[in-house]
C-alpha cells in the first residue's frame, strides 16, 4: 500500500510516522508513506496556499492550485490515475472501524490535511472521494484526524501487528467494544482478576469476553448495540 499526506504544515506528521506500528511497517515495506508539503506545489511567487475567502467572511482558505497540482503530481508519479483522495472535516462522515477496515484493502491513499477554515470547495467537487469527520468537534488542522487514520489503515494490514489475531478482537471490529483485560498478577492491592479468565476453560472464557463486551456496549454506547442486535 502507498499513502500520500498532503499538509500545509508536514513537519505535524512526522513524528507519528516513525514509530510504533506504522514506524514497523514501513521498515518491513508493508506501506510506503510520502508527505508533501503544499509550499512546494504553490505557483505563487511567495509560495501562498491560502487566501481570504469569497463573500467575505474570517479566516483563511487553502487554495485549489497547489492541491490540484499535487495530486496530478503524485498520481503521475506513482501511476495510478484513480486512488483515493480522501479529506477530513467537520462535515465528513463519521470515521470507524468499518471504514478503516474497507481503506486497509485499497491500494493507494491520498490523504489531504485541511488547515485553516478549510479548503476551496472545487477541490470538494472535483477531486475529494471521501471525507471523513472525527466527532463533533473542531480540529486546528486535519493533520491529527489524517493520523489517525493512517494508524487505524495501516495496523489492519497483513504482518504489521505481531499477533495476527489482535486486530480482530479490537474494539468495533465484530460492533461490539471490547471487554475488560486484565495481565499479571492476578492479585493487586486485593482486585482479583476473575476467576473464568484463570480456569483453562477456553468456552467459559469466550462465553465471559462476549458477555462482557454486550454488556458494556448496551451500557455505554446503546446506538452502537442496537446496531449489532439488528444484524442478521
Amino acid at each position: 500500500m502507498r499513502i500520500d499526506l498532503l499538509s500545509a504544515v508536514p513537519s505535524l506528521l512526522q513524528s507519528p510516522l516513525t514509530h510504533s506500528i506504522v514506524g514497523r511497517a514501513q521498515e518491513r515495506s508493508l506501506v510506503d508513506i510520502q508527505t508533501h508539503d503544499l509550499h512546494e506545489y504553490s505557483t505563487d511567487k511567495h509560495k501562498k496556499v491560502d487566501d481570504i475567502p469569497y463573500g467575505g467572511g474570517a479566516g483563511m482558505v487553502l487554495t485549489p492550485q497547489p492541491i490540484f497540482d499535487a495530486v496530478e503530481h503524485i498520481q503521475k508519479e506513482s501511476g495510478q490515475t484513480k486512488p483515493l483522495v480522501i479529506y477530513t472535516s467537520p462535515q465528513g462522515a463519521p470515521f470507524d472501524q468499518e471504514e478503516a477496515t474497507k481503506l486497509s484493502l485499497e491500494s493507494h491513499l491520498i490523504l489531504l490535511c485541511g488547515h485553516y477554515k478549510g479548503v476551496d470547495q472545487r477541490v470538494r467537487d472535483h477531486l475529494i472521494t471521501k471525507e471523513y469527520s472525527f466527532g463533533d468537534v473542531v480540529y486546528s488542522g486535519g493533520e491529527l484526524p489524517a493520523l489517525c487514520i493512517v494508524d487505524a489503515v495501516v495496523r489492519l494490514l497483513p504482518n504489521a501487528l505481531n499477533d495476527v489475531d489482535s486486530a480482530m478482537t479490537d474494539s468495533f471490529q465484530d460492533g461490539l467494544l471490547e471487554g475488560p483485560v486484565y495481565t499479571r498478577p492476578s492479585s493487586f492491592r486485593g482486585h482479583e482478576v476473575p476467576d473464568v479468565l484463570r480456569s483453562g476453560d477456553h468456552e467459559r472464557i469466550r462465553q465471559w469476553k462476549q458477555e462482557q463486551a454486550e454488556e458494556l456496549t448496551k451500557r455505554v454506547r446503546p446506538d452502537l448495540f442496537e446496531k449489532y442486535q439488528s444484524k442478521p
